[in-house]
């Protein structure tokens, strides 16, 4: 008879830790970790968590838990510089970044309408995000990213409803070097082959989407 109940017994184990990690997530998010350099994310990405466009500060509600924590661990290692960034990473454990990027995975995203690269294409941001410029190397953005641009697992990001000047300074990282945590320098290249005016206008566009 004691066996039969092993199996009851051991989902309300599971589901106890997993209320407990997702209590220590949100204790994260909106308090700071143990480590005194770990400070509230919430100060920064807002306490809905879709970040502050006037600040550049990106959207992290509903991103994948995957894609958050590579963030981190890129962070950490140096091949995503930010000055913000590194330091709480590092100061980060282990189980503060599965508690954190759960929590932040299971908030919920914008809405945003879906549309494929055959939707129609007006202005420069809307040809580069839906068509690219092949002529130069660049593909269309939602290629990867997805109709729209809302993300394709833990690979490509969501671009829709990012802040522009987020946007602008992630191609501007790759551009520069300062970013090389993606498959084969691929944004790096990407990046290089855009114009100032062309990174303005395609990031100006993404961040349109879910108003």
């Amino acid at each position: 008879m004691t066996l039969t109940y092993w199996p009851l017994a051991g989902l309300c184990g599971l589901l106890l830790a997993t209320q407990a990690q997702a209590v220590e997530g949100q204790d994260i998010y909106t308090q700071g970790g143990a480590a005194p350099a770990v400070t509230a994310c919430s100060s920064c990405h807002g306490a809905d968590g879709m970040g502050m466009a006037a600040a550049g500060f990106p959207r992290l509600a509903g991103l994948s838990a995957e894609y958050l924590t590579k963030q981190i661990k890129d962070f950490r290692s140096g091949t995503r510089a930010n000055s913000v960034m590194q330091p709480i990473a590092a100061a980060l454990s282990d189980d503060e970044v599965t508690a954190v990027t759960q929590m932040l995975a299971g908030m919920p995203a914008p809405e945003v309408e879906r549309f494929s690269r055959s939707a129609e294409a007006e202005g420069l941001g809307a040809v580069l995000a839906l068509r690219g410029a092949w002529e130069r190397n660049i593909p269309a953005c939602v290629a990867c990213h997805g109709p729209s641009g809302v993300g394709v697992g833990s690979a490509f990001p969501p671009l829709a409803g990012q802040p522009s000047q987020y946007l602008t300074a992630q191609l501007n990282a790759w551009r520069q070097g300062t970013r090389q945590n993606d498959p084969n320098d691929l944004m790096g290249h990407i990046a290089r082959s855009m114009t100032d005016a062309e990174i303005d206008a395609v990031s100006r566009y993404f961040a349109s989407l879910s108003q």
